[in-house]
């Protein structure tokens, strides 16, 4: 079995507007490689091609160009096969009000054509730990019970690959810890994740490697660690004893801010030198040091520098 869950070579959509003649390119010849049993974070503003890019591993929006290669299945050859491999949750929650958990799952399954012998509603209902509510009304289902609901109905038949498409929007911190959970135990199940999102410490939190695509484009491909690592301002907050507000303090590719008597701030290049030799400089100034606390940047700092949003 190729090492790859997800291949997408050159993958390009084009929506053509007939009145005025215009053509908009949702994605751009698209070329990134999803490997076995990570987490994969799939980022971008409103209007990157996302959707789009979804859509057309769901089956529901014909691209124009390229290749999906979906658990060693092309997506044009084998259709079948790929969007079996593929179990996706939605970002909307659509459920039967009048149908319990076990009931839903069990006409999903029966759609993919598994018979009663070869379900695992059960289980699936245990794996995100809906197993109390399992005859209950959907309707009568918290926030947080409906989006694990959805993530049992796309697991029904077994897929190596989850794709979970904003799954936590509307979902309060508890619910959304509870979730990531779940999502953290199938991945250490070997399900490979791959994640849409706009909370991008999440994504930071949570992903082995993550793609940001804006305008159609790849502007980034790295693990999670070399992403953040772009980032090149360090800032410190130091906290001092009776600094004289109108101080001069001065280093070279080094901006000070004297907040008040007890504070200053440090911005700097992180490679440009060394974080002592800014203590050393404060103290050749006879600046007491009480503590010091640093605000690296985190992934929403790479996302606006690289989407330019």
């Amino acid at each position: 079995m190729n090492k790859f869950a997800l291949s997408v070579e050159n993958l390009t959509k084009i929506y053509s507007n007939y009145k005025n003649k215009k053509q908009n390119r949702a994605l751009n010849e698209l070329n990134f490689k999803v490997k076995q049993g990570e987490v994969f974070g799939l980022l971008g503003p409103n209007g990157a091609g996302k959707t789009t890019f979804l859509s057309i591993l769901g089956g529901t929006v014909i691209k124009t160009s390229g290749k999906v290669n979906v658990w060693g299945f092309d997506l044009d050859q084998n259709p079948r096969q790929a969007r079996a491999s593929l179990g996706i949750v939605p970002q909307e929650v659509n459920l039967d009000a009048f149908f319990s958990p076990k009931k839903l799952l069990d006409l999903q399954a029966g759609l993919y054509g598994i018979t009663k012998n070869d379900r695992i509603t059960d289980l699936i209902l245990n794996m995100v730990s809906l197993e109390d509510q399992a005859e209950a009304y959907s309707r009568s289902l918290s926030g947080g019970m409906k989006r694990r609901l959805l993530i049992a109905k796309a697991m029904v038949h077994q897929p190596p690959i989850l794709i979970l498409d904003e799954p936590t929007a509307g979902v309060d911190v508890e619910l959304r810890n509870n979730l990531w959970k779940n999502v953290k135990q199938l991945n250490k199940e070997g399900v490979t994740i791959i994640l849409t999102t706009h909370y991008l410490i999440e994504a930071q939190e949570m992903c082995d490697r993550i793609a940001i695509i804006s305008k159609g484009n790849l502007v980034a491909l790295d693990t999670t660690k070399k992403l953040l690592d772009r980032i090149k301002t360090k800032k410190i907050n130091f906290k001092v004893k009776d600094v004289d507000l109108n101080k001069n303090l001065f280093m070279r590719n080094i901006n000070f801010s004297i907040r008040s008597k007890n504070s200053i701030s440090v911005t700097y290049e992180k490679n440009l030198l060394n974080f002592g030799e800014i203590v050393n400089y404060l103290n050749q100034n006879n600046i007491k040091i009480e503590d010091i606390s640093t605000e690296d940047g985190d992934l929403e700092d790479v996302f606006v520098q690289l989407t330019k949003h």
